[in-house]
């Protein structure tokens, strides 16, 4: 891997790490927090791609394991891996990869409703497919009853897959056109 890319999945499992100091909103029928981590999620596929973007949620959950408290509520260490929110935090990497994905093969120039819709699909509805059967299991309640609590979180969800799209292909955009003009100037220098 190259320094510019062990540099930005350092970034983002930072940008992970600064979100988690948003306060949580704790709602009283569910012990899973509204966090503002899933932007974070969403932004790193968007932005980084799949391999990176993976990369980058799995280098955060490492650095959760270790037992820093990274996530929204100063949470940390193993027992976060087998709490009601495990399925949601564990689908994480793969949530940045699959959108990632879905954006590396996407028609250029990026279109921010699509991207929109890759995050409604990825980190979103895959997410939640992950973690509303965790929850069910962990707190021993019916599959329906954590489907119908894992709804509350849809509204914020919504509006990070919207901010995460905007934003994310603004930072793509910018990230890859400086990437052309420097790879063009040093063409340049070489010939």
């Amino acid at each position: 891997m190259k320094m510019k890319e062990m540099t930005y999945v350092s970034l983002f499992a930072a940008i992970m790490i600064v979100l988690g100091f948003l306060p949580p909103i704790i709602l009283p029928f569910t012990p899973v927090p509204i966090t503002a981590q899933t932007l974070g999620v969403m932004l790193a596929g968007v932005v980084l791609g799949a391999r990176l973007g993976g990369m980058s949620m799995i280098l955060f959950l490492l650095i959760i394991l270790a037992g820093v408290p990274g996530l929204a509520g100063g949470r940390g260490g193993a027992s976060v891996f087998v709490g009601p929110s495990a399925g949601y935090i564990l689908s994480w990497p793969l949530s940045a990869f699959l959108i990632g994905l879905l954006v590396e093969k996407a028609k250029q120039p990026l279109k921010v409703w699509k991207v929109f819709l890759y995050n409604f699909a990825a980190g979103i509805i895959f997410v939640y497919l992950c973690g509303i059967p965790v929850v069910a299991f962990v707190m021993d309640i019916s599959l329906e009853a954590a489907s119908i609590s894992g709804l509350s979180y849809l509204p914020g969800d919504l509006l990070k897959a919207i901010i995460a799209a905007g934003l994310g292909v603004k930072i793509r955009q910018r990230l890859f056109k400086n990437q052309t003009a420097l790879n063009t100037n040093r063409t340049k220098e070489i010939a």
